[in-house]
């Protein structure tokens, strides 16, 4: 019986709420374009908020900004 592989994780979007995370850095890696600085580079991610990202996705998909103020405000 063969086993099935696990889906691809879609970088550009939340691994939260999956809708698109607008990360500067995949899409300069889709669009060719020079890496620009995105806006999660001077936010801090509480460890709380970073537990609810599921395995597979960590280090692979970026929290969005609209989960990340969410979390951050209760």
């Amino acid at each position: 019986m063969p086993s099935q592989m696990p889906a691809p994780i879609d970088a550009c979007a939340c691994p939260l709420c999956g809708k698109p995370n607008q990360c500067a850095m995949e899409v300069a890696k889709t669009s060719g374009q020079p890496v620009a600085k995105c806006w999660c580079v001077n936010v801090s991610f509480p460890p709380e908020l970073l537990a609810k990202v599921p395995v597979a996705s960590q280090r692979k998909a970026c929290i969005c900004q609209a989960c990340a103020t969410k979390d951050a405000h209760g």
